[in-house]
């Protein structure tokens, strides 16, 4: 089946959703920090992996890695990296719409909306990315055989990019998108005049 490329279909999603990153206020959260060696003639080489999130807590994140020999500098190309890859996500009431199973490599993820007062049930590398997406109230679990952080991540936008919007929905099932609209409330425990 092959790999697949997060990066790719991130840039393809950004040719459909453009995302002006100057607009946006955005927080920044560094996930995971690796030291690497590389044993040279002359004795090692170290050098530094920096994994780091951005978003601004209202439906918009993104992710990036960033190598350097030292901890500074890979921590702002992970930023810069992860400024280039941000996505929208659509939310309601503060979860995601629907469940949706997210998959990297051996890394797979389950993301469910939860109602309102849940908070976010989730560890490891997949609660920075929710919280600086804006989520409030979701239940996840890493069911893969791996919970390597980098993997994590991409399992977790494969997922955010297969999550779709009510207006989706409506266009793909033909039904009314304020009636979509209304149950995805009724299920996320928010209030829904209809």
């Amino acid at each position: 089946m092959g790999v697949k490329n997060i990066e790719k279909m991130i840039q393809e999603r950004q040719k459909i959703q453009p995302v002006n990153v100057n607009e946006l206020t955005l927080e920044e959260k560094v996930v995971q920090i690796r030291r690497t060696t590389r044993v040279m003639e002359g004795g090692r080489r170290f050098s530094f992996s920096t994994l780091a999130v951005v978003g601004d807590r209202n439906g918009h994140v993104g992710f990036g890695l960033g190598k350097a020999r030292e901890v500074p500098p890979s921590i702002a190309k992970a930023i810069a990296e992860a400024k280039k890859n941000i996505i929208k996500v659509p939310l309601i009431e503060g979860t995601i719409p629907h469940d949706i199973i997210g998959e990297f490599e051996s890394a797979v993820v389950l993301l469910k909306p939860a109602r309102r007062g849940t908070g976010v049930v989730a560890g490891g590398a997949v609660r920075p990315v929710l919280e600086l997406l804006g989520v409030t109230d979701i239940l996840t679990k890493i069911i893969g055989r791996t919970t390597n952080p980098n993997n994590t991540v991409k399992a977790v936008f494969d997922a955010l990019l297969k999550i779709k919007s009510p207006e989706q929905v409506a266009e793909v099932r033909g039904i009314d998108e304020e009636k979509i609209r209304h149950n995805y409330k009724i299920y996320a425990g928010g209030t829904s005049s209809l």
